[in-house]
């Protein structure tokens, strides 16, 4: 069963998804805080290239299957051009109503 991004509980986790799905660049980096970082399968990377290689360039999407955490802990189905589709878990930290970090890899 997929969650309605709008009925996530974090607001700044669904602001920072629905701008995935979106593929809109500029609301995704105003999801995020000027600091933000991120890391895949427990290694630190580059936001602005993984963002552009993972998500942008190769037309990211994400449905939520579940949360928990208050909204800032995602399991959800993600897919894009490059990889097909998979399971993945996704964690956010959130800071001043923006993301700050997220972590994610394969669930």
């Amino acid at each position: 069963m997929t969650i309605p991004l709008d009925k996530l509980s974090d607001p700044a986790v669904r602001t920072f998804l629905a701008a995935l799905n979106a593929n809109d660049r500029d609301a995704f980096q105003a999801a995020l805080t000027p600091d933000a970082t991120m890391s895949d399968d427990g290694a630190d990377r580059n936001l602005a290239e993984w963002t552009d290689r993972e998500i942008f360039s190769s037309r990211g999407h994400i449905e939520v299957q579940s949360e928990k955490d208050h909204g800032r802990t995602v399991i959800a189905n993600y897919r894009n051009d490059t990889w097909g589709e998979m399971r993945t878990t996704w964690r956010f930290d959130v800071k001043d109503g923006r993301v700050n970090r997220f972590e994610t890899g394969q669930a």
